[in-house]
């Protein structure tokens, strides 16, 4: 099995190739599953308790974790952002390079 960093550098591959194709909807699910990789490694190294393999439950754990940077906070909670009627998140808001900034800030 691929380590964490090839995990996580995979799916950012295929974030931008799905977003090079057209389909937004695809780039965002690769780039939560990216930050999902991010959070199980930093929980990992923290140790702290991982709620389990799926992306969104590791992003809703460490989202509420007190001891989380603040801007690790924000990233996360752009993770879970829910997009609007037209599939879309806010003007300015792109997960992929929030997955970028994450691990920047986590300094994984």
């Amino acid at each position: 099995m691929a380590d964490w960093r090839e995990q996580f550098e995979a799916e950012l591959r295929a974030a931008e190739a799905a977003r090079a194709m057209g389909n937004e909807g695809r780039a965002r699910v690769c780039a939560r599953r990216a930050a999902g990789i991010l959070i199980g490694e930093y929980l990992h190294q923290q140790q702290l308790p991982d709620p389990g393999p799926a992306a969104y439950e590791r992003i809703r754990f460490a989202a509420a974790l007190p001891s989380l940077p603040p801007a690790a906070r924000q990233a996360l909670e752009w993770m879970l952002h829910r997009v609007d009627e037209e599939f879309s998140l806010p003007a300015g808001v792109d997960l992929i390079s929030e997955a970028r900034r994450l691990r920047s800030i986590l300094r994984l």
